[in-house]
């Protein structure tokens, strides 16, 4: 099988998530967040987009229900033993297949977790399931269950993200041999995704960003390449990606001279990341990181400039996204643990002079101070 981690690694999640649901009072858990599917088993697949979910019970035993066509990706990436299919056809309808299934398992009126907040289960299939399983057994939402336990990193996941991050920094070095006056967006973005290639990481999961002049403003990938000129901007966010663990970076990097305005944003970009750095301790919740960055940037008048986010937990990750559920903005309770892997990302964009400055990085928390996983200079970069 083409496992990433050791047994013992696997029999270790699995027994936190038993106790999870012990004090849950869940007799079974399905699961149909690819995330939770890969940190449980090895599972690794794009097959999420149809129905499929993985059925845990109280008692560690698994079944997975999908598609013929996984069935053999199924049982050569992970450690799922029991697998069951459903069958296209006209008017098929998986989440009956999946009552049979709980039936057979004998979970008629258990006490039931669902994870509904996941684009592994649509809408219209979650209908479906409500439909089966409302008058079948007692429905408890358990979203961001295993999501909690994801966010503490193992010693293995936390290696995965030091190479990871190491692909970042060598996808960044690509990306600034590129960057000069009359550059094609094109050659830059072909060189970082070549770059991660050849370092044996993975597909992101999401797109990377690259814009330049006006499109340096965007915070979200768009089509259609664009040549710098002379005196430019370019944004980039960008994640190397090793075994589906990410460790994102973010930067602007200015062509020919940067302007004042430039410079001021660098500098109080600059400001607010150290000040989130200093943050990332035991002692300070999601909340604080972000008022940390707000305080910041509010010091610069630039609140109006800035977002309501600046960060997020990152880890193994699948489409449409690497952002993990929790994130740094105002009041997020959630604390600061050790062996957290989290991205900090400033990103100031002046609409009024159209000027783009970010500056990003990814940490690993620790009893102490973070570790930046980046070797980067966070230098303002002028070519």
């Amino acid at each position: 099988m083409a496992l990433h981690f050791a047994p013992e690694e696997f029999a270790a999640r699995r027994d936190r998530l038993m106790l999870c649901m012990a004090e849950n009072k869940l007799d079974a858990l399905l699961l149909f967040s690819q995330e939770s599917m890969y940190w449980l088993t090895g599972y690794d697949t794009f097959g999420f987009c149809f129905f499929q979910c993985l059925v845990v019970k109280q008692d560690g035993s698994m079944v997975l229900m999908t598609r013929s066509a996984d069935l053999r990706q199924a049982r050569h990436t992970s450690t799922i033993e029991h697998i069951v299919q459903w069958t296209d056809r006209e008017n098929a309808n998986p989440a009956v297949d999946l009552r049979n299934l709980l039936n057979d398992m004998d979970l008629l009126g258990a006490r039931i977790g669902v994870e509904y907040q996941t684009h592994g289960l649509t809408a219209a299939n979650g209908r479906k399931l409500d439909e089966q399983l409302n008058s079948f057994a007692k429905v408890i939402d358990a979203s961001g269950m295993v999501d909690r336990l994801r966010l503490l990193k193992s010693p293995a996941e936390a290696d995965y993200a030091r190479k990871a991050a190491a692909l970042s920094d060598a996808i960044y070095d690509a990306a600034l041999e590129q960057v000069r006056s009359n550059a094609n967006e094109a050659n830059i973005l072909a060189a970082m995704m070549e770059a991660n290639f050849l370092g044996d990481g993975d597909f992101p999961a999401n797109e990377y960003i690259i814009g330049s002049g006006p499109d340096a403003l965007l915070c979200r990938y768009k089509s259609g390449r664009r040549q710098m000129y002379k005196n430019d901007q370019l944004t980039l966010e960008w994640s190397g990606v090793y075994r589906h663990y990410h460790a994102p970076m973010m930067r602007t990097v200015l062509t020919g001279k940067a302007t004042k305005r430039h410079e001021e944003l660098y500098q109080a970009a600059h400001e607010a990341l150290m000040a989130v750095e200093a943050a990332l301790t035991p002692a300070s919740t999601f909340g604080d990181v972000f008022e940390a960055h707000a305080k910041a940037l509010e010091a610069h008048s630039l609140t109006r400039h800035r977002l309501n986010a600046c960060g997020y937990s990152v880890g193994a990750r699948f489409t449409p996204s690497w952002m993990d559920p929790q994130m740094f903005y105002a009041g997020n309770a959630e604390r600061i643990e050790p062996d957290m892997t989290l991205f900090a990302h400033m990103i100031i964009m002046d609409s009024e002079t159209n000027t783009a400055m970010t500056l990003g990085q990814t940490y690993l928390t620790t009893n102490g101070p973070a570790e930046s996983l980046s070797k980067s200079s966070l230098d303002l970069v002028i070519i």
